[in-house]
């Protein structure tokens, strides 16, 4: 691919991964290590080029009319924005989050990533070794799930109107995410391939495990809650009163336009699940600060 002076130049011999046109001649450079912001030359400023390291602790995205902001967040060390044209912030995120996912280590080295599925509070990786899961309003930080394609036993869907439920057996458990429907099958497909890829077979019922039916469906476990964009459960959901998100029932609009009020009732529904369960994983930090400051006996 082509690569201007300056670029080669900040390289030092690094490889490039991915190269994402911007507009006219400016590019994103992607290296396994860092991403090159590279701005050609123009009437009021010479060319030039920022780098941007992959060791970062949160991704996030802010959305305008015409470009989006990736927000690259260091810790203490600060964070720093990337703006790219908003027709262009898919091709771009895709390489840098397969290499910030690589320096944090949950990639292993020619492991591919392939594009992600973002959602309002979901971001689904899969590679071909593994699912990555997120749930939040970031793109990705450090609180994330990961399953292993060596411990998926079985794959299968709960369809819904608004939100269709991706149900996997992971050694021997459960565990339940939910995705709008209308990007349900593109979910599989790519989950699919990549399982039957990884196990050198040709049908989910050839996966490993016991609780595989006969298609390689696992087995609905009725009392188990399904989470609005990404949580899991394995059984009933404690009953909590809450008043949060007041977005989501004006989000609802008229009920004589658009979906059904059923429909709307749904939606509300799983952002109220959604931010359940963001209760549920800061009530687990707590527990383990408590855990953490607590002197030995």
């Amino acid at each position: 691919m082509s690569r201007p002076e300056l670029v080669r130049s900040a390289l030092d011999g690094e490889s490039v991964v991915a190269r994402v046109p911007l507009r006219d001649d400016d590019a994103l450079f992607v290296s396994p290590t860092r991403t090159l912001r590279y701005r050609s030359r123009s009437l009021l400023s010479d060319e030039s080029v920022d780098e941007f390291s992959h060791a970062v602790e949160r991704i996030s995205l802010s959305a305008g009319r015409r470009k989006t902001t990736i927000e690259l967040d260091y810790g203490l060390e600060g964070s720093r924005e990337l703006a790219v044209p908003a027709e262009r912030v898919e091709a771009a995120l895709h390489p840098i989050l397969a290499g910030v996912l690589s320096a944090a280590g949950l990639t292993d080295p020619g492991e591919t990533v392939h594009e992600p599925f973002r959602f309002s509070e979901l971001t689904l990786v899969v590679t071909d070794d593994r699912l990555i899961k997120h749930v939040g309003r970031a793109v990705w930080d450090e609180e994330f799930e990961q399953f292993r394609f060596a411990d998926v036993e079985g794959l299968a869907l709960e369809e819904g109107r608004v939100a269709t439920g991706v149900v996997l057996t992971v050694s021997g458990r459960v565990e339940r995410f939910k995705v709008p429907t209308e990007r349900a099958r593109a979910v599989r497909e790519r989950l699919e391939g990549a399982l039957l890829a990884y196990h050198d077979v040709e049908t989910l019922a050839e996966l490993p495990g016991p609780d595989a039916d006969d298609d390689g469906q696992v087995p609905v476990d009725t009392d188990g809650d399904v989470d609005a964009d990404g949580a899991s459960t394995a059984g009933p959901a404690p009953s909590v009163e809450r008043f949060g998100d007041v977005r989501s029932l004006h989000e609802l609009g008229n009920v004589g336009e658009g979906p059904s009020p059923l429909d709307r009732l749904d939606a509300l529904a799983d952002a109220i699940e959604t931010q359940q369960d963001l209760l549920d994983r800061q009530r687990r930090e707590l527990d383990r600060l408590r855990e953490a400051l607590t002197p030995d006996p």
